[in-house]
C-alpha cells in the first residue's frame, strides 16, 4: 500500500518540476531539491515493493507450513475409520502441491483486492483537487473494469474448478497407480494402465488451456478497458490545455497520475485468474476444516504394568454406509492376561471392536476402556502408546528390514530384533535374506509374500512390548505349520492381553475364550476353551 500510495507525491513533485523546468517564472522549487526529492521518492517506493514482495512470500511460506503441520495432524487424530472414507490421492494432492497456489491467492489476490480499492481512491481524490473533470472521467470508466471482471470471472471461475476436480483425480489416480505396479505388472496391466492415466493427464491439459484461454481473453478485456480511460484523459486533459482551460502543472500530474489510477484494477484482474487454484484449495481446506474432528490435546494414561483389561459396555457404532449399525449394544469384557478370539462373517464387526479400543472409532454410545481407562478423543493416543496392533493389510515403508521393526521400537538392540522375528516365526526369512536385517525393502512390502507381510507385522507388535495384543487375521495367509509356530507364540506370551479376530475355527481355538459377533451384535460372550 505504502508503494501504491507513494506514486502521487511522485506524480505530483514530477509535474511541478516539470513546470518549472518549463516556466522558470512558476517555479515552486529548487531544481537539485526537486530531484534529490524524487530519487528519495522512488528509492522508498522500490523499497517499499522490494518489502512488500518479500513480506508477503514470507507470511504465505509460514501459512503453508503452519496448515500442513495442523493438517497431517488432524488427518492423523482422526484415524484410519475416517481415512477410509476419503480419497488419498485427493488429500495428497491438497496437502502437497496444491496449498503452493495460495501463495497466488493468499499472497497476492488478497491484498490486491484492498489495494484496487485503497489506491484508486486516493488518486481520485488527488485528481479531483487538481482537475475535477478529469476526476469525473475517471470515476465513470474505473468501475468498468470491476463490471467485466464480474462477468467474465464466472466462466473463468467455473473452469478452474473444473481444472481442480481434474488435477486431484490426476492425482489420485498416479498415487494409485505408483502403490499398484507390482500388481500390474504381475497381471500384465501396465499398459492399459499407462493408456488410462494419460486420458486423465489430457483431459487436465485440455482444461488448464481452456483456463488460460479465458484469463488471457479476460486479460485483454482489461487492458482495452485501462487503456481506453487513459486514453479519454489524456485527449480531454490536452484539448483544454491546448484552449488554455487548464494550468500546465495540473494537467500533466493528471496526464501521470491517470495510470495509476488504472493499474491497481488491471492487477487485480490478473491476481485474479491467477489466484483461482488457490481459492479453489481454500475452499477444500474449508470443507476439510469443518470434516476433520478436532485435534485435542493428549491426556497422559497411566502405564499398564502387567496385562489390562478390555471392556466395552453397551457400545454402539453407527455407519453411514450401512443400513444397520456396525456395532448393537455390545458389552465385552476381557480380563487381563486373557486370550480372546473373536469369530464372525465379514462385515460382523469384528475389526470395528479393534478400532474401538485403538481410538479410531468413536461410539455413538456406551463405554469403551483400557484398564479402566475410558478412551476418548483426547486419551486415545496416550492409550494406545500401550497397545500393539498387527493390522491385517500392515503397511511397509521403503527401507531396511531393520528400519521397518524399529518403527514400533527405535530404541530396540539387535537381540530384541532377533528375539521377535523367532517368535513371529520370520526367522528363516531373514536366515535367507542377502543383507538380513539389513535387507531393503521396497514401498508395500515389494518382495515379501502376504504371510510374510502379516508375521512382519506381528513382529512389530511383539518388539513394542505393549501389554495388550491386537490382531486382525493374523494367521490368514499362513501355511498350517507356519500358523501352528504364530500360535504357540501367541499362547506362549502370558502376562499379555490378546485380542485376535480371525475367520479360522482350528485358530480361535487356540484361545481361552472365543467370542462370536454377527450382523454387528454379541451372539456368544464364549467361555473356557
Amino acid at each position: 500500500m505504502v508503494a501504491g500510495l507513494l506514486v502521487i507525491p511522485q506524480a505530483v513533485l514530477l509535474a511541478v518540476t516539470v513546470a518549472g523546468v518549463v516556466f522558470p517564472a512558476e517555479a515552486r522549487l529548487p531544481l537539485p531539491l526537486a530531484l534529490g526529492t524524487l530519487a528519495a521518492l522512488a528509492a522508498l517506493r522500490g523499497l517499499a515493493g522490494w518489502a512488500a514482495d518479500t513480506l508477503a512470500l514470507g507470511a504465505t511460506s509460514r501459512t503453508k507450513a503452519r496448515i500442513r503441520i495442523d493438517l497431517m495432524g488432524r488427518l492423523l487424530a482422526a484415524g484410519p475409520a475416517w481415512l477410509s472414507s476419503e480419497r488419498t490421492g485427493e488429500l495428497t494432492q491438497t496437502w502437497a502441491g496444491g496449498l503452493d497456489h495460495l501463495d497466488a491467492y493468499d499472497g497476492s489476490y488478497r491484498l490486491q483486492r484492498l489495494l484496487a480499492v485503497v489506491v484508486p481512491a486516493a488518486v481520485l481524490a488527488v485528481t479531483a483537487v487538481l482537475d475535477p473533470l478529469s476526476a469525473v472521467v475517471l470515476l465513470v470508466t474505473g468501475p468498468l473494469i470491476p463490471l467485466f471482471m464480474v462477468l467474465l470471472g464466472g466462466a473463468a471461475r467455473e473452469q478452474s474448478e473444473r481444472q481442480f476436480t481434474a488435477l486431484s483425480r490426476l492425482g489420485a489416480r498416479f498415487l494409485d497407480a505408483v502403490q499398484a505396479i507390482p500388481t500390474l505388472a504381475a497381471f500384465g496391466q501396465v499398459e492399459s494402465e499407462v493408456g488410462r492415466l494419460a486420458e486423465v493427464a489430457g483431459e487436465h491439459r485440455r482444461l488448464t488451456m481452456t483456463v488460460l484461454r479465458v484469463a488471457f481473453l479476460s486479460a485483454l478485456a482489461l487492458e482495452w478497458l485501462a487503456t481506453l480511460g487513459t486514453a479519454i484523459v489524456a485527449v480531454e486533459v490536452g484539448l483544454r490545455l491546448l484552449y488554455d482551460r487548464v494550468a500546465f502543472m495540473p494537467a500533466l500530474a493528471v496526464l501521470m497520475l491517470a495510470p495509476e489510477f488504472y493499474r491497481p484494477l488491471r492487477a487485480l484482474g490478473s491476481a485474479f485468474h491467477a489466484g483461482l487454484a488457490g481459492r479453489d484449495v481454500s475452499s477444500r481446506l474449508t470443507v476439510l476444516d469443518d470434516a476433520l474432528p478436532e485435534e485435542l490435546p493428549v491426556e497422559a494414561a497411566a502405564p499398564a504394568r502387567a496385562a489390562a483389561r478390555l471392556q466395552v459396555q453397551a457400545v454402539t457404532v453407527e455407519r453411514p454406509a450401512l443400513e444397520r449399525p456396525a456395532l448393537a449394544e455390545v458389552s465385552i469384557d476381557i480380563a487381563p492376561g486373557e486370550w480372546v478370539a473373536v469369530i464372525g462373517p465379514s462385515g460382523a464387526g469384528k475389526s470395528t471392536l479393534l478400532g474401538l479400543w485403538l481410538g479410531f472409532v468413536t461410539p455413538g454410545s456406551g463405554t469403551v476402556l483400557v484398564d479402566g481407562h475410558p478412551v476418548t478423543p483426547a486419551s486415545a493416543e496416550g492409550l494406545r502408546r500401550h497397545l500393539a496392533w498387527a493390522p491385517q493389510r500392515p503397511h511397509i515403508f521403503h527401507g531396511t528390514l531393520r528400519s521397518n521393526l524399529l518403527l514400533a521400537r527405535p530404541d530396540a538392540t539387535d537381540l530384541a530384533l532377533h528375539e521377535a522375528i523367532a517368535r513371529a516365526a520370520l526367522a528363516p526369512l531373514v536366515a535367507r535374506l542377502p543383507l538380513g536385517l539389513d535387507t531393503p525393502l521396497g514401498e508395500g512390502g515389494a518382495g515379501l509374500s502376504g504371510g510374510e507381510l502379516q508375521r512382519l507385522a506381528l513382529a512389530r507388535a511383539l518388539l513394542t512390548g505393549a501389554p495388550v495384543l491386537l490382531l486382525d487375521e493374523p494367521t490368514s495367509e499362513l501355511d498350517p505349520d507356519t500358523e501352528r509356530a504364530v500360535l504357540t507364540t501367541l499362547r506362549a506370551s502370558t502376562g499379555v492381553t490378546r485380542v485376535m479376530v480371525t475367520h479360522r475355527a482350528a485358530a480361535a481355538r487356540w484361545a481361552d475364550r472365543v467370542v462370536e459377533l454377527r450382523e454387528g451384535r454379541l451372539v456368544s460372550p464364549g467361555g473356557p476353551q
